[in-house]
């Protein structure tokens, strides 16, 4: 083939390039026709008619048309339950050219369709699909015409189809029939492999969506296409490495030829025969990497570089080029180790990358909106940045939403991020905006679950062979990304049958037991483990992970810290006390309740709604008791907000319950980081903290530290200390206080404790006390101050429990601060003795025109949480919720848009815990 043949490159939804020849050899000719766009959208009795965008859903269409209101508004959720409880069509009209319908084979595909429908194709029907997270595709050569050819995808109400699956599932139930009251939601999710969270969950709403959720295209081809590849690093050790790169094919014939790998940048090529047989085959080919050429490794978040290497992939058929296809390969090797723990019974759990414990630091990610066609770049992009910017290294995609998109999984692998890297306090420096300063490299590691989340499943052949094709679809599709560490089969399901969440008689519990093996076991982990040898499976979360495994893989205690992950989660305890959490291997979920800001909530309600007792409030909170589980714990420390403003009442309210979340899951994940090199009492060295949740899916209460349209709580601006690499805990042990030095570093670092007591009336330090420096080794925690607390205050003189706190920070030997500060409360500060009404006044001042302002603040009292709010303007400031023990701090804030300090400042409002009450 010459090299001046015209050819096309197409980019495929896994961005990998095909090329396509059209000139001198139509044998192999390929072409494609997107049937994206608009399309027509009618319901079942032909009342409702509209346009509707593709991919899109029918609640989206319905509120871009006007027909129905913003779902997300008061109680629209119930008032728009009859749009799932009606069939819906999708209709779409299209020419196929006389070089289409000449080639041997013309696919129609579906990327995804959400979820149960018939596909009609001139009036005659092509397929049926039943299973949102699977890529659907029907042979229509045949049934293609000159003109016009109309395109029908006629949808079943998805409500209504789980609720007939399960009365024809006669022979035992699946549990549980419906969701709690409390949710609103619909029964029977189990029975439709559709997004679990859309017939609600406990911090979510019910919209059971229906819809074209992804594209919608026409390939044809000739000989074959190249549907796919995926490639994955192997190594004997960490300096000799082999590519298995994997095409999956659909050839129209059997088809011989070569295949040529590449390497470009490590010099690396091989050429090898090979035949590709009718239909779609799978084809596995190894790459040898030069072992001449050093590799460079791909490292998570704040252990290291990323290095991504281009990977060529050509077949020929004797001269002729036949595809061609470029994609990225990463270097990692990944493992998960249980092995004894010197000293305690069970086994170890963490991670290894590179051969390196990484300690994992994140939070769990769900949905990103209740209707996934409005979740766009931007949305992804914003939620991941701010994830790195709270030190995190690590994200669980949570079993109960969708496998998410490829952009979310090559943002994870490798994120250009446009970050400010200003010390607060020197804000003279700063010269650009947030969104446009420099360039930082964001790598975050996933945890990936399955897509089966807190209930039983069928275990019919025609569930399972759905099963069978979404996994190996949905593991052929992510395999490449090296952020993914690990596949995960279910959330809490081994949990829920082993604690009998259902209430399963004791003579019925082998049926189900043999189910979930069948599902969880015999067919996922069976398949992944054959498609993808180079990361470990986990069979549920929590789990005792191997101790499982012995126990026929459901353990009698899921929950026991001696072994695997656990969940975590307690309400009535006291959050501020340490001893109330699990000393666990790795902690995957834990967290507290919080409501979300004012400026959230105002455009989803009315006047009418802003108080904590009103129908709205209990409306929106999904989880039992939910509201009055956040005052009980927050009473247990705080003064309650007591206005007689209504309003303030209730934005004071929403302020307490961010603080309470904020300060409980501080206490906890530094608890579990101060426990990574200690063993007590037989339990402990803690390698992950991953908080529930990171994200939410409209504006309401739940466990976030982001709330819903991309605004940090207080939680998230907390993370960005308790997730530093380098941390000081401070905390109580009998009598005595004691700081821990955490560090994540790879090197040893020697560091002491600067601990400072400040009288709660009075901005400055009563005194100041220092340890000597000690070695701390990289990834590690070790104690570097020890002192009774009565000691302690005899020696600053005039201090009580009652009328002083601390706060505490690490110096290295050279006497240079390492980590943020901290701070630890001698008693509870609603009981304490001094707390004044701090008179904070504030100062904008513009740094970088429009998007970048200093906010000094200056008080004449110590202030605890000092919140700052800009209202209806977007942005993020540098630094939030803090305790400000000196009379003078500056902020910094980045504007989403361009401001006017005038405007910012006008906005503005600042609370601290003493203006609640």
């Amino acid at each position: 083939m010459s090299k001046n043949q015209p050819r096309t490159l197409i980019l495929l939804e896994n961005g990998v390039l095909l090329c396509l020849f059209f000139a001198v050899l139509p044998a192999f000719c390929s072409v494609t026709v997107n049937l994206n766009g608009k399309w027509n959208l009618s319901n079942s009795d032909g009342s409702v008619f509209l346009g509707a965008g593709v991919p899109g859903c029918v609640h989206s269409a319905l509120h871009q048309a006007g027909f129905i209101k913003d779902p997300y508004y008061r109680f629209n959720d119930v008032s728009y339950r009859w749009i799932a409880f009606d069939n819906w069509t999708y209709t779409t009209t299209f020419s196929a050219s006389a070089q289409l319908r000449a080639n041997q084979r013309v696919l129609l595909v579906f990327d995804g369709v959400d979820t149960v429908a018939s596909i009609w194709l001139n009036g005659i029907v092509v397929g049926k699909t039943d299973n949102m997270f699977r890529i659907y595709d029907f042979a229509v050569r045949d049934l293609l015409k000159d003109g016009d050819n109309v395109l029908k995808v006629s949808l079943l109400s998805p409500v209504l189809y789980a609720s007939e699956r399960r009365n024809a599932h006669s022979a035992y139930r699946v549990p549980p029939e419906c969701p709690p009251d409390v949710q609103k939601g619909e029964c029977h999710v189990n029975f439709i492999r559709k997004e679990q969270s859309s017939f609600s969950w406990d911090w979510g709403p019910s919209f059971p969506t229906m819809g074209l959720w992804k594209g919608v295209r026409l390939e044809a081809f000739d000989v074959l296409r190249l549907v796919r590849v995926s490639s994955v690093p192997l190594h004997n050790n960490l300096s000799q490495w082999r590519v298995q790169v994997e095409l999956l094919v659909d050839a129209v014939q059997t088809t011989s030829g070569r295949i040529a790998l590449s390497l470009p940048e490590l010099d690396s090529e091989q050429v090898l025969q090979t035949q590709f047989l009718p239909g779609k085959t799978r084809n596995v080919f190894t790459l040898n990497v030069n072992a001449s050429s050093p590799v460079k490794l791909w490292w998570p978040n704040g252990h290291g570089g990323r290095r991504s290497y281009r990977l060529q992939v050509r077949g020929f058929q004797g001269r002729a080029l036949i595809l061609e296809a470029e994609s990225k390969v990463y270097f990692r090797s990944v493992e998960l180790v249980q092995e004894p723990v010197p000293g305690s019974p069970g086994l170890s759990f963490y991670f290894r990358i590179n051969g390196k414990p990484i300690f994992l630091k994140g939070s769990n990610w769900i949905p990103a909106h209740g209707f996934q066609d409005r979740v766009d770049p931007a949305v992804l992009r914003n939620l991941l940045r701010s994830a790195k910017e709270a030190n995190m290294n690590a994200l669980r995609v949570w079993g109960g939403g969708v496998y998410e998109q490829d952009l979310f999984y090559s943002l994870c692998d490798e994120m250009g991020i446009m970050v400010t890297s200003l010390r607060e306090g020197n804000v003279a420096s700063c010269t650009a905006a947030y969104e446009t300063q420099s360039v930082e490299t964001c790598v975050f590691q996933v945890w990936q679950d399955f897509m089966f989340a807190c209930a039983m499943y069928p275990t019919e052949e025609d569930f399972i062979q759905s099963v069978r094709e979404e996994v190996v679809q949905q593991v052929q599709r992510l395999k490449s990304h090296p952020s993914i560490i690990t596949w995960s089969g279910n959330n809490e399901n081994e949990a829920a049958l082993s604690t009998n969440w259902f209430n399963i008689p004791a003579s019925q519990r082998p049926r189900y037991l043999k189910d979930y093996v069948t599902l969880y076991v015999d067919t996922i982990r069976a398949l992944v483990q054959e498609e993808d040898q180079s990361r470990p499976f986990l069979v549920s979360s929590p789990t005792n992970g191997a101790g499982s495994e012995q126990q026929g893989w459901v353990a009698a205690d899921p929950y026991d810290p001696h072994y695997g992950d656990t969940h975590f989660y307690s309400y009535a305890l006291d959050c501020w006390d340490w001893r109330t959490f699990p000393r666990t291997r790795f902690a995957s979920e834990y967290g507290f309740q919080s409501w979300p800001s004012f400026s959230a909530l105002k455009p989803v309600s009315t006047k009418d709604d802003w108080s904590y007792d009103s129908n709205f409030s209990s409306h929106r909170q999904h989880h039992e008791d939910g509201n009055q589980q956040m005052l009980r714990q927050a009473a247990l420390h705080f003064h309650l907000p007591n206005s007689t403003d209504p309003v303030k009442a209730f934005t004071d309210t929403l302020y307490i319950t961010q603080v309470t979340q904020a300060q409980c899951v501080k206490a906890q994940t530094e608890f579990y980081r101060r426990s990574r090199s200690e063993i007590v009492e037989g339990k402990g060295r803690t390698m992950g903290a991953l908080y529930w949740q990171l994200n939410d899916v409209w504006p309401a209460p739940s466990w976030s530290s982001i709330e819903f349209g991309g605004k940090w709580k207080m939680l998230h601006y907390f993370a960005q200390n308790f997730f530093a690499a380098v941390l000081p805990v401070g905390f109580e042990d009998g009598d005595a206080l004691l700081v821990y030095a955490v560090s994540d570093l790879r090197h040893e670092v020697t560091l002491g404790a600067v601990v400072s007591v400040y009288s709660w009336s009075r901005p400055e330090p009563a005194c100041t006390l220092r340890s000597d420096p000690v070695p701390v080794p990289g990834g590690s925690a070790v104690s570097v101050f020890k002192r009774p607390v009565a000691a302690l205050l005899a020696a600053c003189g005039g201090c009580t429990r009652l009328t002083c706190l601390l706060t505490f920070h690490l110096e290295d030997g050279g006497g240079g601060q390492r980590g943020p500060a901290n701070h630890h409360f001698l008693c509870k500060p609603k009981d304490a003795r001094g707390l004044l009404r701090p008179n904070i006044t504030v100062t904008v001042r513009e740094l970088d025109v429009g998007y970048v302002f200093s906010v000094a603040l200056r008080s004449d009292a110590v202030a605890a949480f000092v919140w700052l709010d800009a209202g209806g303007v977007p942005g993020r400031f540098g630094s939030n919720g803090f305790l400000m023990v000196s009379g003078y701090r500056a902020v910094v804030f980045y504007a989403g848009r361009h401001t006017a300090a005038a405007e910012l400042s006008g906005s503005l409002v600042v609370t601290s815990l003493r203006d609640v009450y």
